[in-house]
């Protein structure tokens, strides 16, 4: 028997919401949390978005507040929900307010890059749900415009992103400011040790669901490599996206300066692009956003920030012009693609000093990517036979560390800045 939201044990006023959003099937992680989470019980979950994560905490969450019925306290929310970045935070709430429009509850989202008038505002004059980044949530803690001793269910998404970024002390900071009795949740694409030992120290005999997202993932999307010299990459990246059949993109760099060269490139080649990276601002990259969801955009040019931050549907194309140098973010980048069960293409540019970086990939989703011949392919090549060249830099004198401009990551590292000036850049 095919199970539907009706046999998930929801409320009506959510079945309702389901039916206007229409949500006819729910997905396997749906189908495995939901009943989990609605009798109370804390949770792992091995997810990323696309699987249909969002709804999975999102509606039992819902469901347990709505029977619940406890007072609004000012400043007080009954529900938090943490997530890595801006984008994913106000996704996160539009789901939570287009699934509860039929109940009395109330949800905000707060985050760092903007001015914290109106979220204080909607702090005070009380929430049942809380979604916010961990920064900007200490920030006005520490101000004392929100307290945490009431909530009563923490989720934790994109638990190994937060990580990555440098929140861990900031995430532990506020799980220690939440009672000890209340229901925890946590979901993670991917289970390093630092999430596993997150994850040991905060939930209480959780159940464990595991969609294993990158198989999933990996599966809908015909994956193709280019091999190509870095200075044949725009005329070859030009040539991609100018093919009629390619519908909505997404187009990856590594780092923000390069996105916004990729982009430049782009519009001066006639095409439509916009660009979105941590120095944007936050009104320039919700218009950007906008503007690619509504269609009048075709090509987005993002770094990894945007990797899990995006849930576009109709996504047709991923294309890396660089690879990741870790491995994982290439499955989260390509994601974007092949939603709701949709198929997708990604295609990666790699020139030769990204070889390494292909062959981590292909070893972590244990498949080879496949080789696409072109005419730009000899001049990559015949580069890579030319000889090294001798490594002429002096060693550095007795005494003295050479200064090589590396910087602590953030899991690691010493933070750098305060919360809120951290979460600007992110």
């Amino acid at each position: 028997m095919t199970p539907t939201f009706d046999t998930l044990g929801l409320a009506e006023p959510l079945r309702l919401a389901l039916k206007a959003e229409n949500y006819l099937t729910p997905t396997p992680i749906q189908v495995q949390a939901i009943p989990i989470l609605t009798q109370g019980t804390d949770l792992l979950g091995v997810a990323e978005t696309g699987t249909g994560k969002t709804a999975a905490f999102a509606l039992p969450l819902l469901n347990n507040l709505f029977l619940d019925a406890s007072p609004r306290i000012p400043g007080a929310p009954r529900a938090l929900i943490l997530a890595p970045t801006r984008e994913l935070a106000g996704q996160i709430a539009e789901r939570v307010n287009a699934y509860g429009r039929h109940l009395k509850l109330r949800a905000a989202v707060i985050f760092g890059g903007v001015g914290q008038g109106q979220q204080v505002k909607a702090l005070r004059a009380g929430v049942d749900i809380l979604i916010a980044t961990p920064g900007r949530l200490l920030d006005l803690c520490n101000q004392r415009h929100v307290r945490l001793d009431k909530v009563s269910i923490l989720v934790l998404d994109e638990a190994d992103r937060m990580l990555d970024m440098g929140f861990i002390h900031d995430v532990r900071k506020i799980v220690g400011a939440c009672p000890k009795d209340r229901q925890t949740l946590l979901f993670s694409a991917t289970m390093p040790p630092s999430i596993a030992k997150l994850a040991h120290d905060i939930l209480r005999n959780p159940i464990r669901v595991d969609i294993s997202p990158a198989k999933v993932t990996v599966d809908r999307i015909e994956q193709r490599v280019y091999f190509v010299g870095a200075k044949d990459k725009r005329t070859l990246l030009t040539r991609l996206v100018s093919d009629p059949a390619m519908g909505q993109t997404i187009v990856f760099t590594r780092t923000k300066r390069g996105a916004d060269r990729v982009c430049r490139y782009l519009v001066e080649e006639g095409l439509t692009a916009v660009a979105i990276h941590g120095n944007k601002a936050q009104n320039a990259r919700v218009r950007a956003l906008d503007g690619f969801r509504s269609g009048r955009v075709r090509i987005l040019v993002a770094t990894d920030i945007a990797a899990r931050g995006i849930d576009v549907p109709g996504i047709s194309h991923v294309i890396n012009y660089e690879l990741p140098n870790e491995p994982e973010s290439y499955v989260h980048r390509i994601g974007r693609t092949a939603r709701a069960g949709a198929g997708g293409i990604a295609l990666s540019l790699c020139d030769n000093s990204e070889r390494p970086y292909l062959t981590a990939i292909e070893r972590l989703m244990r498949s080879n990517v496949d080789v696409v011949e072109h005419d730009l392919m000899e001049r990559a090549d015949a580069a890579s036979s030319r000889p090294a060249r001798q490594n002429t830099t002096k060693p550095a004198s007795k005494g003295r560390r050479r200064n090589w401009g590396r910087r602590p990551n953030g899991a690691a590292g010493k933070a750098r800045g305060t919360n809120q000036q951290r979460e600007a850049r992110l």
